[in-house]
């Protein structure tokens, strides 16, 4: 049986089941490695690794159900069937996954085949998350709290006229607060709670899974046809599989700046909108207001996606100051997932390098609109500023 911690396959953010698909169709013999990084310095107790490897060894368990697997045909048609077919014989291979304990610090490291190695992260953090508050004997308030404080942010979301989507799988206190989450959010978020970047609970709760690609899909582009050209064709591969659908693109891979000079009229006009990561939110309303503006389009018909460590502060003054000029909706991660008392960990596991079919190992990196977000190693990160003529 699974074991308790991640108990479904589809326990993991949607924009990793559209990439895989991506990477199937695109790159099927490409490989790549993930590093994991701790940002908050946080200490792990002795046995830690021992835990982690445990779970991660169970994982090999998992798979897709006959329900799943039809959940995703009838809500996802742009997966196709062959995708599918895959997607119920995939099994996680612990072998790609090598962890490492030294005194307190953790390291983990992943490789093989993007295709494969692409559903390891969210899950893997989940586990890192879970376990380091069990360990620690740290103890979260109550089941009633919980739903109450949700139910309460939510009814706050709705006042606010805006839809909210929830991000937080990755630095969730435990699966079991992201069931009671998206209980409270189901059951009270009527006209404001849109849908989840969770496949399994959007599942479990009828919801809509919601996602499109994240910071490594254009990672890899310049890992294979240079940082000058990873934004237009990531976009233009994007294009290629999805045919319209799916249409948030993230714009901060390389910062905002440089992805808008190569976000063209075309792919301005056919992708929906774009979704904020880093940097000052406002700030880049304005340039995307200014963008669409330039390229002769109505921002009031597209739509920015606010994802950046967001609580209700913030919310409320984005909202104020885009509305009624650009459409918007918010993904609020951490701030539901895990507001259940201990501090939440500040942690990622990035992508570090790619190694396209018949060509070799290359770093890759990502240059934030927020320099305290950008991973790589110095040297790779200021290659790419030079190339790419960022200050």
């Amino acid at each position: 049986m699974p074991n308790a911690l991640i108990s479904s396959i589809l326990d993991n953010d949607f924009y990793k089941i559209t990439m895989q698909q991506g990477v199937i169709r695109l790159f099927p013999g490409a490989k790549a490695r993930y590093k994991f990084i701790n940002r908050g310095k946080h200490i792990f107790p002795e046995g830690f690794s021992a835990a982690l490897r445990k779970a991660v060894n169970e994982m090999a368990l998992l798979k897709l159900s006959k329900e799943e697997k039809q959940f995703l045909a009838v809500t996802c048609p742009y997966l196709d069937p062959v995708y599918l077919d895959f997607l119920e014989g995939y099994r996680f291979n612990p072998e790609e996954v090598h962890i490492e304990q030294e005194g307190d610090q953790l390291s983990v490291h992943i490789e093989g085949l993007w295709y494969r190695t692409i559903l390891w992260e969210v899950p893997l953090m989940s586990l890192i998350c879970e376990l380091f508050y069990a360990m620690n004997h740290s103890e979260r308030i109550s089941k009633e709290e919980i739903i109450n404080k949700t139910r309460e942010k939510i009814e706050k979301y709705r006042k606010l006229g805006i839809t909210v989507a929830e991000f937080g799988t990755r630095r969730r206190y435990s699966y079991e607060v992201h069931r009671l989450v998206l209980q409270a959010l189901s059951e009270y978020g009527a006209g404001s709670f849109i849908g989840t970047s969770n496949v399994h609970m959007a599942m479990l709760h009828q919801t809509k899974p919601i996602g499109t690609h994240a910071h490594e899909w254009f990672m890899f582009h310049a890992a294979y046809y240079g940082f000058k050209m990873a934004n237009a064709m990531g976009l233009e591969h994007w294009v290629q599989v999805y045919r319209g659908d799916l249409g948030i693109a993230l714009s901060d891979t390389y910062t905002t700046d440089v992805f808008f000079r190569q976000f063209d009229k075309m792919f301005s006009k056919l992708f929906d909108g774009v979704r904020h990561d880093s940097g000052d939110s406002l700030e880049f309303a304005d340039k995307v207001i200014a963008h669409y503006e330039h390229m002769g389009i109505n921002p009031r018909s597209k739509t920015i996606i606010f994802s950046d460590g967001l609580d209700y502060e913030k919310v409320e003054r984005i909202a104020a100051y885009c509305r009624d000029r650009v459409g918007m909706s918010f993904g609020i991660g951490t701030n539901f997932t895990n507001d259940a008392g201990p501090k939440a960990m500040n942690i990622v596991i990035k992508m570090t390098e790619a190694l396209p079919k018949d060509a070799e190992w290359t770093e890759v990196v990502k240059l934030s609109d927020e320099p305290g977000k950008h991973t790589g190693t110095e040297a790779t990160i200021n290659l790419a500023k030079v190339i790419l003529n960022i200050p």
